[in-house]
């Protein structure tokens, strides 16, 4: 298993908004309860299996094995649930919920699975 990681486009974390799919960005930050989904690489094995460098398939829903767990500004947060991306090699969704006592600013996320951590990412909020 590899180092779990936030994918990053044009330097910015893979994180969207559930409502609408757009980026966290400072013009749309995360907000306190908000469901999100992030996009990482490295979580490992899924029931059921994909083969090593074969993509996930949409249907049944390829559930990471290793537990799975968002850490902001050091704080817990509620993982909804963490599937193999449909179509993707090694590429993962992750939902979770923001939790409410992060603060406003800007937030530090930290992925970690099966207790290996990941590299930390930033984040706005409000």
């Amino acid at each position: 298993m590899s180092k779990p990681e936030v994918i990053t486009i044009g330097g910015a974390p893979a994180i969207t908004h559930s409502s609408d799919f757009t980026l966290v960005t400072a013009s749309k930050p995360a907000t306190v309860g908000e469901t999100l989904a992030l996009y990482a690489t490295g979580l490992g094995p899924t029931t059921p299996g994909v083969d090593p460098g074969h993509p996930f398939r949409s249907s049944p829903v390829a559930v990471v094995n290793s537990p799975v767990e968002i850490r902001v500004n050091g704080k817990p947060a509620e993982v909804l649930g963490a599937v193999g991306f449909p179509g993707a090699v090694d590429s993962y969704q992750v939902n979770f919920r923001w939790p409410g006592d992060v603060g406003m600013g800007v937030a530090t996320i930290q992925l970690s699975a099966a207790w290996i951590e990941g590299p930390q990412a930033s984040l706005p909020v409000r």
